[in-house]
């Protein structure tokens, strides 16, 4: 046995091996080790013809699960070795086989999984300065391929799926990329595997035969070449470690970037989309707010909502209008709901169903939430939004599993398919029989004991059984004279004898033969009614799919009408004009009457930057993050909380709000900032919109307002982007007037005597002054360090750099009028003047030179 373990570890060297010994699993050698430690079991020993025994321990079968997740989730692969033959039938050794291969990416066990996340593994492959991405959640059947061009966009997307796993080839590292670093960030395992994974013909060969397509245009990835390889490595990955051909897995859908918003890494968290930045929770994030979902797989559709907005303002419109369809019709709504909640998740239900791993109670729920989908139909059909008719005609009612399930299926069944009593009387004749033959059987059994009492006059015999005896009569001592010559003895006691009689066996017989046909023939049931929905999987994936989107939509509506939303009006004009507008979680999180609302417009041409400044605490953050969110939730068709909306679509969402060292990289915490500042500079467009707080605050104060003041200038003159600039550089209010677009707003203060009042509220203009020392005395600093900070800033002010930013604003209108000088036809003379005038500092020289400089260009202009 101990040579067939280490055949069979030898082949799953990376896994710890799970090793079936009659109603244990068991664990050797290093594995026993470390599953000793991890799980906090007894490390016990075994001999096995070496000089010292073998380190082992073990599981109990029934409760493996519970510890394989336990390995899983800190990052081990579990290979499942089992029994494949019936230990009574087998000669020899019984035969065993790796049935599956437990990964952090391929584990299906709902105790493990978030009901409201997905569980993504993903590959990755890198050619020609190209990387390819395919993603898989196995549990849902979802699975995605692209291919990027940048390690930022990579990054991107690996923050995106946020995978559990991840599988890639060794040419990831000529990318440059730090994978293991991002593995260790997103907490996940990683596996570099063979070349032989990630050959081309093979991935294109096992997409196609697992697609049942004819070519790779059919299948929509003729565009994709490397993420095509990707997904093909992931898939061979995939069967070879689940050793099943994943017949729900369907399809697979491949995205480009011109389909949704994009959000980087940075904004994900500095907007807190789904998770907080602090405490990585979902209370307080913008996931907490909207969502309001029935099912599991509607809280993971309304996830993917947020994490992908759409970009097709037709998109948008649709899931608008079924919003406001379905607040029309509240109590449709809140029936639609009842209904829902009585949904499990289909998704990962036929999933376990094509796995073969549900037991009767899994199909049970299968029931009950099929059983849902012919009311909810009914209902949809008073709608008449184009979403909600889609979803409707998307959504097959299923009639014949549930009257398959119904009719077989017991309500009551046991948790295990080998137990009995599954499936229903009348359903099957011989079942019928078998089940009378056993529950007669105990009559039987009851008249022989009565029978054989009055024949021998003892009077406590009694007939018992147990597994190893079987059925047997019990004479305690005290009548032991009184036992019949035609008892056979089985079994001698303390305190009693065990006795069987020729017509005790021949019950003993017809009883157990009857209970294990039975259970057998049960179970076979039990595996057709199963295979049978396993059949019909697309139908039961597509129904899922519109039950999850629709379950995602009744729960923006319900948020909108609860948070008094507005349906916000789409362009694709770059317009952004709020009115009003609320942040939607502090909102949340405060006593939302107190909430002060604020305006906002931006546009392509007049409007484009907003410089804000203000104090701090005073809400420069807060109303930046609510105009992003705002544009967000309306671009992923929901109500928006404001009196009045119009938004314009924007390709991408960028924020550069907050910074932390990086000590893993090394990275001061300006490095980082300027490293999210040149993403945004390098990749955002005139569709953009742009959240920056604080740029340049992280060094020198000439150097940080030369920053901030240049990144300004680069978004006017080269990007066009929509932008929201916080600033404690009140210099750069120079440039209202001087930049085109640019527009001073500030957060209203109230002075009292030394200390200030919050308004909350944006007016234009632009502020004078930060009130640092007065929010530091909100702080709590001792008076002292308060009272010299004022003497301080009073000497610094006397050196105010405003004057050096008139002279920047004068000096570069002067060289853009110089400029526009340049290929007019002039003279000689006055082409010399205008050369000297550009070589001129103005900021150099006082203003008697000046003026003597200006009177003799004068006079040499007009010779």
């Amino acid at each position: 046995m101990m040579q067939e373990y280490l055949k069979t570890k030898a082949e799953y060297n990376d896994c710890i091996l799970f090793y079936r010994l009659g109603d244990f699993y068991e664990m050797f050698f290093e594995d026993a080790k470390t599953a000793s430690k991890e799980l906090e079991l007894t490390l016990t020993g075994k001999a096995c013809g070496a000089e010292e025994k073998a380190p082992m321990c073990g599981v109990p079968f029934h409760a493996a699960d519970t510890y394989i997740n336990r390995l899983v989730a800190r990052g081990y692969k579990v290979a499942i070795c089992e029994q494949v033959e019936d230990p009574k039938e087998a000669k020899g050794l019984v035969k065993r086989e790796v049935i599956r291969v437990v990964t952090p990416g391929t584990n299906i066990d709902q105790l493990a999984l978030e009901e409201g996340s997905n569980n993504f593994i993903m590959s990755l492959v890198y050619s020609k300065g190209i990387f390819g991405i395919a993603a898989c959640d196995v549990s849902t059947a979802d699975f995605f391929l692209t291919q990027v061009n940048s390690t930022r966009a990579l990054t991107d997307e690996l923050f995106r799926f946020n995978p559990a796993e991840i599988i890639y080839h060794k040419s990831l590292y000529e990318s440059g990329i730090d994978i293991a670093d991002l593995a260790e960030r997103l907490e996940c395992a990683l596996s570099q595997l063979d070349e032989s994974y990630f050959d081309d013909t093979l991935s294109t060969r096992e997409l196609l035969n697992h697609f049942r397509a004819h070519s790779l245009e059919g299948l929509g990835l003729i565009d994709f070449p490397i993420g095509k390889v990707a997904a093909g490595s992931l898939l061979i990955y995939l069967k070879e470690t689940q050793k099943s051909e994943l017949t729900h897995l369907t399809h697979v859908t491949p995205y480009t970037d011109g389909k949704f918003m994009l959000i980087d890494s940075s904004t994900r968290r500095n907007l807190e989309l789904t998770e907080t930045m602090r405490d990585k929770q979902k209370r307080g994030s913008l996931l907490w707010v909207l969502d309001k979902t029935k099912t599991a797989m509607g809280a993971r559709q309304l996830k993917s909502f947020i994490e992908q907005p759409l970009i097709s303002v037709d998109e948008i419109i649709r899931r608008q209008d079924a919003i406001e369809e379905i607040n029309q019709s509240l109590i449709d709504r809140e029936e639609l709901r009842e209904y829902l909640s009585s949904v499990y998740d289909l998704e990962r239900l036929i999933t376990k169903i094509t796995y073969q791993s549900a037991n009767p109670r899994d199909l049970i729920a299968f029931k009950q939430s099929i059983g849902m989908l012919s009311p909810i139909k009914a209902l949809l059909n008073g709608f008449h939004s184009h979403l909600l008719n889609d979803l409707n005609a998307n959504i097959d009612d299923l009639k014949d599993l549930f009257v398959l399930i119904d009719e077989a299926i017991d309500e009551e069944p046991p948790i295990s398919a080998r137990d009995g009593d599954i499936i229903k009387t009348g359903y099957n004749e011989e079942v019928d029989k078998l089940r009378a033959a056993k529950i007669d059987g105990k009559k039987w059994l009851a008249d022989l004991e009565a029978k054989e009492r009055e024949k021998t006059g003892i009077k406590n015999l009694k007939i018992k059984f147990n597994k190893v005896f079987g059925f047997y009569l019990e004479v305690t001592n005290s009548y032991k004279d009184l036992v019949p010559d035609y008892y056979v003895r089985k079994q001698t006691l303390a305190n009693a004898e065990r006795y069987y009689t020729p017509e005790l066996k021949e019950l003993e017989d017809s009883i157990l033969g009857a209970e294990d046909r039975l259970n057998t023939i049960e179970y076979e049931f039990f595996k057709s009614v199963r295979d049978t929905i396993a059949g019909e999987v697309d139908r039961i994936q597509i129904s899922a799919k519109a039950i999850a989107v629709l379950d995602a939509i009744i729960s923006l509506a319900v948020v909108s009408e609860k948070n008094h939303y507005v349906k916000p009006v789409i362009n694709n004009r770059g317009v952004i004009d709020i009115k009003d507008g609320r942040h939607p979680v502090v909102e949340q999180m405060i006593n939302a009457d107190q909430f002060i609302s604020n305006d906002c417009y931006l546009d392509l041409d007049s409007n484009t930057i907003a410089i804000i400044t203000g104090p701090n605490m005073a809400g420069k953050s807060t109303y930046m993050r609510q105009v992003a969110l705002i544009v967000l939730m309306a671009q992923i068709g929901s109500f928006v909380p404001a009196k009045e909306a119009t938004i314009g679509v924007v390709d991408r969402i960028f924020t550069r709000v907050g910074a932390s060292d990086d000590l893993s990289t090394g990275q001061s915490t300006f490095m980082v900032e300027m490293n999210e500042v040149a993403n945004i500079l390098n990749n955002a467009t005139n569709k953009s919109l742009l959240i920056l707080d604080e740029i340049g605050r992280g060094t020198s104060t000439y150097d940080g307002l030369s920053i901030a003041w240049a990144v300004v200038e680069h978004i006017a003159y080269n990007i066009g982007a929509k932008s929201l600039f916080a600033t404690h550089y009140h210099e750069l209010t120079e440039l209202e007037g001087q930049l085109k677009g640019v527009h001073n707003y500030c957060i209203a203060v109230q002075e009292l005597g030394e200390d200030i009042i919050f308004l909350r509220k944006i007016i234009s203009g632009g502020a004078d002054q930060s009130y640092g020392i007065q929010v530091a005395r909100l702080a709590g600093l001792p008076e002292e360090v308060l009272s010299r900070a004022r003497t301080i800033v009073n000497s610094l002010n006397e050196n105010d750099i405003a004057a050096v930013s008139d002279k920047i604003a004068f000096q570069e209108k002067m060289e853009e009028r110089l400029q526009s000088l340049e290929g007019i036809s002039i003279s000689e003379s006055d082409a010399a003047v205008i050369s000297e005038l550009k070589d001129l500092d103005v900021t150099k020289i006082t203003p008697l030179e000046s003026l003597n400089i200006l009177y003799e260009l004068h006079n040499r202009v007009n010779e």
